[in-house]
């Protein structure tokens, strides 16, 4: 095939593109970044930072200008120069099978050791268990978006029913961490049955809409009721789980150990929060542990033939109402599992720690990761908790920086950092063998 000739780069189109880049930035973060609202002897005061806004201005203009021309360019050029072909498309598929094969064992070695490096300090496990909740709502949503391609706005309501389980039945019957676990989990699972019900028949954005007015709803009933939930007010006092029965603790009372005095160590506050990063690092893998083994039965192929083509399965005998009601369950089980453990790790729940913002960032880890990818949930997660963490010192802006953030990977990678994953099934290399017949035919 005889190549087409390159063309110019067309500088007017990319400048222009640059300049109104710039212009509606300026127009949206002239009150974003500069002006501030202050507080002064007087009253509410204005400070200006229009050096701030000016960093803004630019740095939009300039990355509007490297995307325009990277576009040209590659708009520009001779389709026999862009290489795609099938073998690339396997080897990059291999290359990535390779990647998560051998940086998998790395990650949760590195999990494991993490609060015994010379560096992890109170700070860095905290939030490195901030990080491992967030990975273990992500493989859970993965479950319900990645799996069986069931779009879910609503996810923190099930968060939110696992914290005020384990809050409610700690608080009002002394059940222990132990025994409400696995409570809490089965009743956000029957809220996922509850919300899969009405919305059986509903298909992309119309999931999406019924799916956040059920996060929606929850939030406000936890919020109105008063005499249960205690309302904004919230429920403090949530005990804390202990190690077989031994609480970390430094006084106890006279004839019981604690947990430092049991293995003989001084008191330090650090054993707590060793223990819960470990927990919550044993759910996690709990999780991931179940998904890919469910992923292998026949409801994990069945999610993802409803994913790809609903009526198609059906054809093939899927009944798509157990199918989706599994997934919601499934999902919204563990979604319970880490509600108990933000309940016991904060000792305080809240409304205001489920609203739908915290959905939004459950599934952008999700989307962002790559669509059904375990090893993608967690780069994404440490990328958005972790990274956003970086960026705390910015104050103001830090919000700014997770969005900017986004932004940067769905240009980079838009299907997702890992956006292809080892198939399920994988049918044989080999080539047929022929028949007997066939071959003495041949030789006469």
């Amino acid at each position: 095939m005889q190549n087409t000739p390159q063309r110019a780069v067309n500088w007017s189109r990319i400048v222009k593109e640059s300049l109104v880049a710039g212009l509606i930035a300026l127009v949206l973060f002239f009150e974003l970044v500069g002006v501030r609202v202050v507080d002064n002897p007087g009253g509410l005061g204005l400070r200006s930072r229009w050096l701030w806004l000016l960093i803004a201005v630019v740095a939009t203009a300039v990355g509007r200008l490297l995307l325009a021309w990277r576009r040209e360019i590659l708009n520009n050029r001779p389709v026999a120069d862009l290489g795609l072909t099938a073998s690339d498309s396997g080897k990059s598929d291999s290359r990535i099978q390779i990647f998560t094969r051998y940086v998998a064992p790395l990650l949760i070695a590195f999990a494991l050791t993490l609060p015994m490096m010379p560096f992890a300090n109170r700070y860095i496990v905290d939030i490195a268990t901030l990080v491992l909740t967030y990975v273990m709502l992500g493989w859970g949503l993965n479950i319900v978006v990645g799996l069986a391609g069931l779009l879910d706005l609503g996810y923190v309501a099930f968060y939110a029913v696992g914290a005020y389980s384990y809050a409610l039945l700690s608080t009002q019957l002394g059940w222990s961490f132990w025994v409400s676990l696995p409570l809490a989990g089965l009743l956000a699972a029957s809220f996922g049955i509850l919300l899969g019900f009405p919305v059986l028949r509903l298909r992309g954005d119309y999931l999406a809409i019924v799916t956040l007015g059920f996060g929606e709803i929850v939030r406000i009933i936890l919020l109105n009721w008063y005499t249960f939930t205690n309302g904004p007010d919230g429920i403090s006092g949530i005990p804390r789980p202990s190690f077989f029965g031994l609480p970390f603790k430094r006084h106890v009372p006279e004839g019981t150990d604690s947990f430092s005095s049991f293995f003989g160590l001084d008191y330090s506050s650090m054993h707590r929060i060793i223990f819960l990063y470990y927990l919550i690092l044993l759910l996690a893998l709990l999780t991931n542990f179940f998904t890919l083994r469910i992923r292998r039965l026949p409801i994990g192929r069945a999610w993802e033939a409803l994913r790809e083509d609903e009526i198609a399965s059906r054809s093939l005998g899927i009944n798509p109402t157990n199918t989706k009601l599994s997934g919601f369950a499934i999902g919204a089980m563990f979604a319970g599992f880490a509600g108990s453990f933000f309940a016991t790790r904060q000792g305080f729940v809240s409304p205001e720690s489920f609203t739908f913002i915290e959905s939004a960032v459950i599934l952008s880890i999700v989307v962002l990761g790559g669509m059904g990818s375990q090893i993608g949930v967690v780069l994404a997660a440490v990328l958005l908790i972790g990274g956003t963490e970086m960026f705390r010192s910015l104050a103001d802006f830090r919000m700014l920086a997770f969005g900017a953030l986004m932004v940067a990977i769905m240009v980079w990678k838009p299907r997702g950092l890992l956006s292809n994953r080892e198939p399920t099934v994988r049918l044989a290399d080999h080539p047929e063998e022929p028949s007997p017949d066939l071959v003495a035919e041949q030789k006469s």
